[in-house]
């Protein structure tokens, strides 16, 4: 993308009929690492890539919790996310605080979407550049929710976003129709299956660089690692076996962008 006329303020479209501070925002997004999120009838599960911006510094946290049935993974600029997520936590805490009740899925994903929707026609501001994954669970069931820079929000089955991520988009299409009945185990494995997917060729999930999210029926939302992660990588690993698959199929560079995005 280049700079021209019409992409100094966010509220001058051009004579196309675009707003290109969206779509630079939108890019922010696809620069940041893969994040994949995969729901059945019963929980809802977020995968992500971290990223490290030098050997000597620690992988950046993805994962994020909202409330005890909420929970989100984000590409994009970090920033952006950490302000989103305590407008997020801040909603939560009020319905619970004035009704007694969690706050449904659907109503802080139409909350966020709407303040991210807000940023893109006011004078002197910029969208957010981060996307964002809700993985929930309240009476309605197991939900799972994008929302996008430009305010839309869609409830999926799948979705995987950030760098590479058709790649992801490409495994769980091919198995989507399975997801409904799999148990925990067999979802995570998928998402690992996809995540995987989203790396260059000489690289592997471990500990370090993967994380995972959970919440369901029972389940409060937490995020896996140490010893729990390694038994699902191990999973993830004699799967890929069986499947005649390496672990970490053909990708592009996992370097961190320019712009510090994850």
């Amino acid at each position: 993308m280049f700079r021209n006329q019409y992409d100094s303020d966010i509220t001058t479209w051009s004579p196309q009929g675009r707003i290109h501070q969206i779509e630079y925002a939108m890019e922010a997004v696809k620069q940041g690492s893969a994040v994949v999120g995969l729901k059945s009838k019963t929980h809802s599960v977020l995968l992500v890539v971290k990223r490290s911006a030098d050997e000597l510094a620690s992988y950046q946290q993805k994962l994020l919790r909202i409330d005890d049935h909420l929970g989100l993974a984000f590409a994009g600029l970090t920033s952006d996310a950490r302000v989103l997520s305590n407008f997020m936590r801040t909603e939560a805490m009020n319905s619970r605080m004035l009704y007694g009740r969690p706050l449904p899925t659907y109503r802080i994903v139409n909350a966020v979407a709407n303040k991210a929707q807000t940023n893109t026609q006011r004078y002197g501001g910029r969208p957010y550049g981060v996307g964002l994954l809700v993985a929930g669970y309240d009476d309605a069931g197991a939900h799972l929710y994008e929302c996008s820079p430009s305010g839309n929000f869609f409830d999926y089955v799948a979705i995987a976003i950030g760098a590479r991520s058709q790649s992801a988009k490409t495994y769980l299409e091919k198995h989507y129709e399975s997801f409904e009945e799999s148990s925990l185990d067999d979802l995570v494995v998928h998402g690992l299956h996809a995540l995987a997917d989203t790396l260059q060729q000489d690289k592997e999930l471990n500990l370090n660089n993967c994380s995972v999210g959970i919440v369901g029926a029972g389940t409060k939302f937490a995020t896996i690692d140490g010893d729990e992660l390694q038994r699902y990588l191990d999973l993830h690993a004699q799967s890929a076996r069986a499947r005649g698959a390496a672990p970490a199929p053909v990708g592009e560079s996992d370097a961190p962008a320019p712009m510090d995005t994850e």
